[in-house]
This record gives structure tokens, sequence and C-alpha cells, in this order.
């Protein structure tokens, strides 16, 4: 593959197109699943565990794989769309969130894949046979023609098949049919690596998967495709990535277009013994299928060709008519300086001068109507026509080009642009052979097609690079050659260059990591520290651990986890699925105690000599001596421990594999193990005995190996049996490579064991073992020198205390974290006795030893978060009489039968009392409640003719307040007991300025038309201050034109349906004073941002405009909420939430001490966009599962549905009470859109629904009169007037946006791939800040308070 590291000079780059047309010709059909790489079990493939999260065990490839500059011999795939060179971290580390993963990553389709109760299968394995050899060398050279020499020598196939997402199902309800099918295919010849992603017809049913913190609100995030690097080894930056998909649209087309012309197949040249900046996908083939070719001076990237709409019926593979073909979407400015939210963008450009030695191309560009214009489409130097000879740096002559294997001879287009007799057709099975009869591999063996150790098929096995035929060229015009770019012009990010008056910040991967945005990454006892290439996490004083994961010095450690296994004891098969294991340390002295239960006889038995399953614990949490290190310190409590034992004289060989993911909330270790092999037959009754021992165990950057031989002894009665073992031990772990390691830190370090301990209980059928462990240099046994007792355990501390070494012999002791005493006697410390827990409410705090724990009360449950209580709502089982109300209290629940009805609530009957008022039939079911012990309803008062009484007093309480005719409470009436209580009168009528002309006019013609007018009769429109509106309309048609101030019609502005006239005010608008500018004269003390997380209020205030992050606090927590809509009244100081968990909408007062007050709880579903107008006090929602947009008083009362029909997905929610307008967003996906109305429902019109993709924020200006949204589909900002004229883009480059506001010369959305809040500046649309909570999960709603009601222009 020589060719492919060669620089090229330019040369004719529209041949490699030319060779190609048979071959793209014969495949324009999408590709079949049949034509996958073959697959199953027959074909050798191993099959991944079920499950949600499951990665491989390794693979060890027989050859290794490069990828992007480096070898790497492992490899695991996991269930979620991916492939790595490392073990996965958790799911919820990577699965939401955009690339760059901090992990090497190859990913055909990441996302929340879970293939549990058979839903799928995940297949994998290593392969050299020369069919599948042969096909991924054909796929390649078509998509790379400068690689022809290209043999692959092995490769490694990976299956997800019929493979479902991760879904919440509810009870009765069955899973979803939507299933994915791909693959991922990767061949090398050990100096290149190439990827091949393959997705059939069909196969991607579903585009992308709901994260599950999230899984209430209704919306998916797409899967990603790509690779990442990872950790870069210079330390400078993040690695490379590479990014091919961003939006559901560019999913969907992935297997409608293809790069090396199959639809569906994609290839990606991913490593090389030499340089190879980033990964380069191919480039000749049919992305541009439905459009033209890309205009000359306009930028195109893979990114950009799957993010156009392309749907089954519009894919032309062979005809396009110029004239009407459609550009690709472009801005080559920002694509060449990284501004673009493409991942991958090149440019091209068009040289007409004659090439030397060449051919001298006519005036006349080639138009190809099989591929539109292929001469404009950007190449990358492996695409380049003349092939450079590797030795002599020559071009070949055009008689020697070597391409993919063409049968037939390609004829040309003249110069006219039209075609010539069309080239034959190419076999369609020359590159998608079928696979009738698999080759002969065993089910359960190593993948292995030449047992005899022959060599891998040579070049000639492969089908020959080379044409059969000659290629016939003729004269063609020649368009031009491409212009390759530098190296790093792959390079995939964001930068933006802000003015030096604000901060800059950036999304490209290549800047440093910083503190400022990742501190959240350290654990909650660490600080974190800048260095010169980024930033590393250290545990504070009295805690110990890497920073990421701290534990308190000289405290007690726990160890939780499972353990599975598939052993052979002697010939009997044993199998063990997740049986406990749990484990006890003692810190200040490295005690070490480790209990496994219900492992199956005679396996229990048969592990008595593996003390290093217990003995991981005690190197992890050995007693320190000075200078030394145990691993807690430095792998804290995310690695990998692989043990390989060896069994002699029988050479038995067991590996176990134990995985640690992390503390749990209090502060556990998690663990996995798992083991494999063959052990020997341990008798019953035998007891294990092994000696003390020493292990050295070696250092290098991240990884931690020791090999050692033991000797132990069987014992039964006078029967004493010696036996040995070797053990290789291998542990893997991040490390922090920013912060200088201390050149002090030893390679090699020595674990004392003592004291080691193995038992085996039948009866209790627990095994344990017990290791005492002191870590420290490398010492000869005669070392005289006396050992403080800190370091050899022989303190007299207590065990819950830290000894701290002073001169000589002498110690001190200090108790642990959570424990008090004087270090000799620790006692523990009970947080739930001080108040220093974190129960929330409904719940009970219990105190544990060194910790606490928080349980619910009775008649709650903790909610899926295993934190959080929430009521057990009987009522939800709708238990009482369809006429009764269901009432839940904790723990129980009571039926009580409605007004007109008597009865228990269970059953109820109708009151033969029915001539009863409503006052007199309330009053009466009030009294009857009186029965109920403690019940405190307020009884009606009613008068003589059974109507309210005007005023209505609390009997027991005191409270009095109006009531209207109906007996509903009259807002702001209401006063406390001991003061005077309202007057409930009848209100004095207003004084009303007299009518304008307008509004006479208006009159005149409702009287003349009958009071109701047809839909083409006119109506003056008026403003609310009797003003002629500008733009008058012929009723309810599009006959429209502006007016004067005193009504008459401007001439020439009349227009015809469809076109709306642009209306100038001619009446002075009252005046507004100015808004300050925020770099002259920043805002009122007091503006800041409210935000909405999970079951948290976030406060972030605002200095001027910039975000005081160090300031930022919760302002509320709700216990089992989530929180999606928020919004706030200016004029009471109320803030405003939707919350899906609890279908309600609450309320609370900003004023300290204020409680919450729910004020709509019944008839919502998924409540998400919520709007205050605080002018006509009013709140407006949607609820996108009823698909309905409500309105109701800020009390909730007088509640009406303004829409329920033509809504699919509303979400977002924004009013303009200046105006009277009501403004939404649907992100129906088949047809998206943005509406208004009045505030009434009337007047409901369409303003956008072109060029959007899924609006989810919604913002107005009130300052501005600009209505602006954020679209996670489009990933743009846009803003336009309120009549939809004036549309334009201020950002197009958003990550996942999900709601946004505007506050003076910014706007700040919430983002789910950051998980955050960002602010962009209107004007120059450029990011100027971001602010990351320290807790990781998505971000919900946002909005600004101010301290004064805006009062914006009308």
């Amino acid at each position: 593959m020589e060719g492919d590291r060669v620089a090229g000079r330019p040369v004719l780059s529209s041949l490699p197109v030319l060779l190609l047309l048979p071959l793209l010709m014969s495949r324009a059909a999408a590709l079949h699943p049949d034509e996958l790489f073959p697959h199953g079990e027959s074909w050798g493939d191993q099959l991944l565990q079920e499950g949600d999260d499951e990665s491989s065990a390794v693979v060890k490839l027989a050859n290794p794989l490069h990828f992007y500059e480096a070898r790497f011999s492992n490899l695991y795939v996991g269930t979620n769309g991916i492939i790595s060179t490392q073990d996965f971290p958790r799911e919820t580390q990577y699965v939401d969130y955009d690339f760059p993963t901090d992990f090497p990553a190859m990913a055909p389709f990441l996302a929340d894949i879970d293939t549990s109760h058979g839903r799928g299968r995940v297949l994998y394995r290593e392969d050299t046979s020369p069919a599948v050899l042969g096909l991924a060398a054909r796929y390649v050279r078509a998509g790379f023609p400068r690689s022809a020499r290209f043999t692959p020598t092995h490769a490694f196939l990976a299956t997800w098949e019929q493979v479902g997402a991760y879904e919440e199902v509810k009870r009765g309800a069955l899973p979803s049919g939507e299933l994915n099918t791909f693959q991922a295919v990767l061949a090398s010849d050990g100096s290149d690596s190439y990827a091949l992603f393959l997705y059939p017809a069909n196969g991607l049913q579903f585009l992308g998967t709901r994260p599950k913190e999230s899984y209430n609100v209704q919306l998916q995030l797409p899967a990603r495709v790509g690779f990442c690097r990872g950790e870069a080894d210079d330390l400078k930056s993040e690695g490379p990535y590479f990014s091919l998909t961003s939006t559901e649209q560019s999913v969907k087309n992935l297997y409608q277009l293809s790069n090396l012309g199959i639809p569906g197949v994609w290839a990606f040249h991913i490593g090389s013994t030499s340089p190879l900046d980033n990964v380069r996908p191919a480039a000749v083939g049919d992305l541009s299928a439905a459009h033209s070719s890309v205009p000359l001076g306009r930028s195109f990237s893979h990114a950009t060709a799957l993010e156009s709409d392309y749907n089954e019926d519009n894919l032309d593979y062979y005809d396009v008519n110029e004239e009407e073909a459609e550009y690709l979407p472009g801005e080559p400015e920002e694509a060449l300086n990284g501004h673009s939210s493409i991942d991958v963008s090149f440019q091209s450009k068009v040289d007409t001068k004659p090439l030397e030695g060449r051919i001298s191309p006519p005036d006349s560009h080639l138009s190809s109507p099989l591929h539109p214009t292929p001469t404009y489409w950007p190449f990358y130097p492996e695409t380049e026509s003349s092939t450079l000879d590797p030795h002599t740096k020559e071009g070949t002559s055009l008689g020697e080009v070597e391409g993919p294997d063409l049968k037939g001879q390609v004829e040309p287009w003249d110069e006219r642009g039209t075609r010539s007799p069309a080239p034959p057709e190419v076999d369609r099975d020359s590159l998608a052979p079928s696979w009738e009869t698999p080759p002969p591999y065993p089910e359960n063996g190593s993948i292995q097609p030449y047992p005899d150790g022959g060599p891998v098929p040579s070049e000639m096995d492969v089908p020959p690079a080379h044409p059969e035929e000659e290629i016939v060229l003729r004269s063609y015009p020649a368009s031009g050659h491409t212009t390759p770019l530098s190296r790093g012009t792959y390079e995939v990010g964001l930068e933006d260059n802000i003015g030096s008056n604000t901060e800059v910040f950036t999304y490209n991967a290549a800047n440093k990591e910083t503190c400022e945005h990742n501190h959240r990454q350290c654990s909650r006892h660490a600080f974190c520290t800048d260095y010169a290439t980024g930033f590393c996490c250290h545990c504070q004083s009295k805690f110990y651990g890497n920073g990421k994961h701290c534990l308190p010095e000289g405290a007690p450690h726990r160890v939780n986890g499972k353990v599975s296994g598939h052993l052979h004891v002697g010939h009997t098969p044993v199998h063990f699925t997740d049986v406990d294991l749990h484990a006890y340390i003692v810190g200040n002295d490295g005690r070490a105690y480790t209990a496994i239960s219900h492992i199956p006889q005679p396996a229990a038995q048969a592990l008595l000599p593996l003390t290093p399953i217990g003995g991981l614990f005690g190197w992890l949490f050995a007693l320190e001596k000075p200078g030394s290190e145990n691993g807690f310190s430095l792998a804290g409590a995310a690695f990998t421990h692989d043990m390989e034992v060896t069994f002699y004289p029988g050479e038995e060989t067991v590996r176990i594999t134990q995985t640690a993911e992390g503390l749990d909330p209090e502060n556990y270790l998690s663990i996995k193990t798992n083991i494999q092999g063959q052990v020997p037959y341990v008798p019953a009754n035998f007891t294990a005995h092994i000696s003390p021992y020493k292990e050295l165990y070696h250092y290098s950057d991240s990884a931690v190996t020791s090999t050692s031989s033991r000797d132990y002894s069987l014992t039964f009665g006078a029967i004493n049996q010696t036996w040995s073992y070797r053990i290789h031990q291998n542990i893997t772990y991040q490390v922090c490579r920013h912060a200088p390691r201390r050149p002090s830190f030893p390679t090699t370090q020595q674990l004392n064991v003592d004291r080691v301990f193995a038992l085996y209980n039948d009866e209790e059928r627990v095994l344990r073992f017990a290791v005492t462990n002191q870590i420290g240099p490398v010492k000869e046994d005669s070392d005289p020198t006396p050992v403080n007792p800190c370091y050899d355990g022989s303190h007299m501390c207590d065990t819950t205390a830290r000894c701290h070494p002073g001169t000589g012999v002498d110690y001190t002791c200090e108790c642990a974290s959570g424990y008090q005493g004087d270090g000799r006697n620790c006692v523990d410390e009970n947080e739930c006795a001080t108040g220093f827990h974190r129960c929330g409410p409904n719940s009970v705090c219990i105190n544990l030893p060194g910790s606490y724990r928080c349980e619910c009360r009775s008649g709650y449950e903790f909610a899926d978060d295993r934190h959080t209580c929430i009521y057990v709502d009987e009522c939800s089982e709708n238990r009482c009489h369809p006429a009764a109300t269901c009432y839940n209290t904790p723990g129980s629940f009571s039926c009580r039968c409605q007004p007109g009805y008597y009865g228990d609530g269970f059953q109820c009957i109708p009151d033969s009392t029915s001539s009863q008022t409503p006052c007199e039939q309330q009053q009466r079911h009030a009294q009857a409640q009186y029965a109920y012990p403690g019940a405190r309803f307020h009884i009606p008062q009613c008068d003589e003719q059974g109507n309210f009484l005007p005023l209505q007093c609390h009997g027991s309480t005191g409270f009095c307040w109006c009531v209207d005719p109906d007996g509903h409470e009259v807002p702001g009436t209401q006063t406390p007991p001991g003061s005077t209580p309202p007057h409930c009168g009848p209100s004095p009528e207003p004084t009303q300025r007299p009518p304008t002309i307008c509004e006479r006019w208006r009159e005149n013609l409702l009287e003349h038309y009958g009071g109701t007018p047809r839909d083409d009769q006119y109506v003056p429109q008026c403003d609310d201050l009797g003003h002629f509106i500008p733009l008058q309309c012929h009723g309810k048609s599009d006959f429209c034109w502006c007016v004067d101030k005193d009504g008459r019609e401007v001439q020439g502005t009349r227009s015809q349906p469809g076109t709306t006239p642009a209306c100038i005010p001619t009446v002075a608008p009252p005046m507004v004073r100015p808004t300050p500018r925020p770099d002259v004269t920043p805002p009122s003390v007091g503006t800041f941002l409210l935000y909405t997380q999970g079951q948290q209020i976030g406060y972030l205030p605002l200095n001027g405009t910039r975000l005081q992050k160090d300031a930022a606090k919760t302002l509320l927590s709700l216990h089992g909420s989530i929180i999606v809509g928020i919004d706030y009244d200016c004029r009471e100081r109320m803030v405003y939430w939707t919350d899906v968990a609890g279908r309600t909408i609450s309320r609370a007062s900003l004023e300290l001490g204020a409680e919450p007050e729910t004020i709509v709880n019944s008839g919502l579903i998924s409540p998400e966009g919520l709007a205050i107008d605080h002018i006509r006090r009013t709140m407006y929602w949607t609820d996108s599962v009823l698909d309905k947009i409500e309105s109701a008083l800020l009390d909730g009362s007088e509640r009406k549905v303004l829409f329920y029909t033509d809504l699919v997905n509303p979400r977002a929610i924004a009013v303009d009470p200046i105006r009277g307008n009501l403004y939404w967003t649907d992100w129906n996906r088949e047809a998206p859109k943005i509406e208004t109305s009045s505030l009434d429902g009337e007047n409901r019109r369409i303003l956008i629904n072109t060029d959007i993709g899924l609006p989810n924020g919604l913002t107005f200006d009130p300052f501005s009169k600009l209505l602006c949204w954020a679209d996670a589909g489009t990933k743009k900002l846009e803003c336009t007037l309120p009549d939809g004229t004036g549309r334009r883009v201020i950002h197009n480059n958003l990550k996942y946006p999900f709601s946004i506001v505007s506050y003076a010369d910014h706007f700040y959305h919430t983002d789910w791939r950051r998980d955050g809040v960002v602010s962009v500046n209107k004007h120059s649309g450029q990011f100027t800040d971001e602010y990351l909570p320290e807790q990781r999960s998505h971000l919900y709603g946002i909005t600004a308070v101010y301290p004064y009601c805006p009062t914006g222009r009308k």
C-alpha cells in the first residue's frame, strides 16, 4: 500500500470516477441483508452476552491492527454499537455524549442498545478466509483507487443483528418492533488498516435512543457514527476524531448513500505505519445521489451530504436534471476555518490550466448524468487519478492506471456533456458474492482457517486489481484537478475566534481541558489543578486515592460485587452466575477479609488455594511504607485485574478477571469477577495452607505487572500434600498524565503478605480468604532497622483511626472521617442525629458505622434512582367508584362520593335531592365529611335562595375570601385570620375612554353584519389603544394591505394570497426608555438564570451578560420530579415549572422560606413547555402526550384547552404579552413547524415550516421583537420577526439544544451534549461562555429572572 502514502503531484482528478462508472452503475440498489459479510455461529462467530451494557472478553488478534498511528493487539466489542482497543467504561460515561470519547472507539452505530430478552444478538470474530479477505479488498480498492495493491492478510468482523433500543416498557405493553442490523469490518495488511461499515436496506429502523435519565421526556439522541483516537500520547491534547453523523437525517441516509458507490457501504482508512492525521473516508461514491454536485467554491463533506433529506422515492442514481438539481449547503470560509458543524470539511478547487505532459482540457466541463458533475467532487490524495510509482515517484501513464476489477470498456461523454453509449454492466456478484457454504469452522474453538499453520492467502488468492480488458480513454473534457489540503485539514472540531473583549470558549478537542470546565470529574473529596497540558484531580488532606476516587484515610473499606465462573474441576464442569462477594478491609493495618457465597461444589473447595481472588484487595488497600503507594492510591476505583494461574504438576490453567466499576454512594467499591478455566480437584474436608510470601509489582504508565510462584499444602488428618502454582498478574487503569510524576516513585514495589487464610464452610456455603498486606520498597529480609508501628500494623490505634508516624517508633492516632474520639478509641459519629446527612423528604436517616443510609417512610417507595422517595399511589389502581373521588394518603387511601351522590366511596348512589343548588349540594357534602376524624373541610355558606354568599370564611382556620357566582375563589382576595375580611360586593365599572375611529367603524360594521361577519367580509383590526393596526386583511383571506394612522389604504401595498406586505406603523409607540447596553452599563443587580436539571432548579447569576459560575447553586430540590418547563412571573416574583414525573404544574415564591405549591395536578401526562403572561396573569403550557396546548390563570383556575388538533409533539411555548401573541413549536418528525395565534386561541396559523428539524427551544425577546428558536435537528439558532419575515441564522453549529432564553445581547441555551448552559452573542453569533454543573445530567428548561418586569415595545 505504498501508493497510499506517497504525496502526489497535481493530476487529472476525474479519472478514478470514470474508471468506477460501470461498477457504480451496477450497484444502484441498496445493500441487501444477504450481501453483508458472512456471519453466524456456523462461521465461527463468538456471541456477546445479551444485556443492556455488555462488553466482550478481550479478543487477542493474531496480527496487530493499526488504528491511527498506533498498533493494537486487543479488541473489545460492546453492545452499544462500538468497538474499542480497550475495555469500555460504564455506558453512562459515553453513550449519550458527543465525540470525542476519552478511549479509542470505532462506532458504526453508537447508541443505547439493549439485547436483553432475546432482542437481537451481537457476533464477532477474527477471519483470514480468502472469501472474506477478497471482498474486503474489493471494497477498499473501489473506495481508494490509489490502494489498488491493498491485499489484506486478516480481518475482524462485528455484526449487530436485529438489535433493539433500550426501552422502559410499561406494564402490559409490548416492546417496540424497531430493530437494527449493521456490520463493521476491519481489514489490515500489516501496514494499513481500513474500516468498512455496512447498513443493509431497512436495517436502520430506529435512528437514535432516549437517555435513561430523561426517558420520560420524549426526546431521542441521534446515533453517532465515527472514530476517536482517545487520549493522545503527546499529552498536549485529546486525540483526533472523525464524526460522520450528527442528526437523525444523517443517520437515516447511512443505508441510502455511500462513499464508494454502493448504497449502505462506507469505507475509511483508519490506520497506517506512515503518519495519518485523521481517519480518511473514501470519496468516490454517490454521496450526492439526489443532488447536483457541489458548486465551485463551496465546501463539501460526507457529513454535509448525510444531512440532506433523501427518501427512497427520490434517490435517482442515473439521471439528475442539472437545471432542477439542488446544491448541497456549505459555507467555505466556515468549513475551512473549523467554524462549521461538519466534522470533516475539505475544499474543491478547479484549476483550468493544462497539466504538464498530460491532457489539455477543453473549455467545457464534464457533466455526468450517472453521477452529477463528478469533476467537482472533492478527493483525498488516495483518489488522484494518476498513480505514482513508489520507487521512481513518477506518475504512470493513462493507459497504466490501476483501478477496481472492471469488465468492459468505459466509453466517454462528448464535449457537449451528453452521454455516449453506456458501458456494459458489471456482474453484481463481483462485489457481493453469495454465502451459501460456510467454511468448516468448529463452532466452539479458535478461529483458524489454516490449522496447519500454512501461509495466509497471498495476493494471488484475491481477485486481481487490474482490469481484464483495456480501458479506452478518448478525448475527455478534463475539468481540472483537486488541490489537496495540507496535513491536518481533516481535524475535527469547532473553534470560535471571539473578539478580545470576550472570553474565548471552544469545543475543539485540540485545546487543553481545564479545571474550569472539568472539575466535576474529580471526587467531591478532591481538588482540581491545571497543568501545562491539562488538568488533574488530587485527593484532599485526610483522603487518598487517584483524585477521581477518594476514600478517608484510616477508615475501614468495604467491597461489594458479583462472581461468575465456568470451571472444570478436574473433569467436572461447574457453572455459577452472579454469586455475592463481600470484602472488609481494615485500612490502618492492611488486613483484608473476603467472603464469596453460594459457589457450588466441587468448585468452592477447589478454589481454596486461589487466595489471589481476595489478595487483590490486599494490594489495593495495603498498608503503605514510606515512599510507597498502594493500589487504590494509583488506580482508584476503576481498573481491570487480569490473572492467569497455572497449577503444577497437572498444568491446569485458570484465568480470573476482576473489573472495578467505581464507588457507590456509600463509598463501597463495586467489583465484578469472572473465573474461567480448569483447576485441580480438592477433596472434601481438606484444608488449604499458604505460608507468608512476598511479591514484586512492576509499575509502568497505567499498568502494573507481577509474576510469582507459590506453594500451598492440602491437609486432612495425617495427610499433607504440597502443590504449587505460578501466577501472572496484570492491572490496568487510567492515570492523569498532565501532572509531573514524582521522580522518586519506585518502578518496583514489594508486597509483603502475612497471615494468609483460606476456609470453606459447607454449611454456610461461604468461601473465605484473609490476608494482611504491607507495600514498600524491595528489601532483603536481614534489615535490622526498627520499623515504625504505623508501617507494620503493630500500632495500638483503633481500627477506625489513622496512624501518624512520628520520630523513630513514636506515633499518634486520629479518628477517621465519620468517627470521633482520641484515636485509640473511636466511636461512630451519628450523622442522622447531628443533621449532617442528605436524606430527602419522606425518608428516614439510618445511621451506619462511619456513614448513614436513607430509607423511605411507610407509604413511600424508592424511585428508579434508589434515592428519591415517592408516593405509593393506590388511587392509580382505580379502586373507587367512578362517581367518587380518591384521596391518596401516605400508606393508605380513601374514597368519597362526589356531590350529588352518597355512599362509602366504593359504591355511590345518585342523591334523590337533585333539586338542591350547587351551593347546597356542596354544603351537604362538606358536612358529611366531618364524620372523618381530623377533617378540616370548608363548609360553603349559602343565601336564602341557595346561592353562594360572595364572602366565604373557613370556620376552622379563619381565612376569608371572595367567590364568584359559581363558588370559585376570586384570586387575590384571601385574607389571613384576624384581619379585615375583603369587600366582596360588585366591582365598580372602570372609567372607559371614548371609542376611537377604528373602534367605532369596527362596531358599526359588526352591527351591519349581524354580529358575526362571514370569512369574506372586512372588519377593521384595532390595537389595544384603538389605533388601526398597520396590516389589514380581508376577513380570513390572504388579501392584505397597509393603512395609515387614519385607516386609509396605502397605495401599492395590496398583496396577493401567499404574500404579506411589510407595513410600517404610523402611530408613535408609547415612550419606552432605551435598555442599557450591557457592555457599557450592566443591567440592574439581581439578574440571573434559572435552569432545570432533573429534580433540581439551578440558579446561575449574571454579571452583565457573563455567567458568574462560581456563584451558581441549587435553588430548589424536588425529590421524585423531572422538571422540564420553567418560567418566571416578574410581578409577584414567582417561579413556575412543569413536572413530567409528577404530572403537575407548580410554583414557588423567590422569597426566603417559601414553600412549593402545586396549582395543576390533574389532566396532565407530559407537561413540557411553559410560558407566563405577567400582564394578563395567565400561564400557557404544552402536553406532548395529550397533544394539547392549554391555558389557566396563575392560580390554576379558569383552565381551558386552546388547541387539541393538528398537534403531534408540541414542546416549547413562548408568549408576547405586549402584542398579545402566542407561539409554540411542534417537533413532529414528519412535518415540524412553529405556529402562532392570539392569546385567546384565535387566528391560529403556521409561522415556520421549512428548513427546520427538531425545534426544541423557543423564546420571544420583548426588546428586539424577535422570535428565536434553537433547533436540535438543523443545529441552528435562528430568529424571525413576529409575522415570520426577516428570518436569519444567528449560529449554525449548536450541539443538541433543548431550551433557550434571550437576555440583553445574548442567548442562553441548555445543551444535552454538553450537559450545561451555553451563551451565544446575538450580534456576532459566537459562543462566549458555558457553565457545566458539577452533577452531570441533562438540563431542560431555562429562563431569565429580571429585577423588574420588561416593558419591551409594541
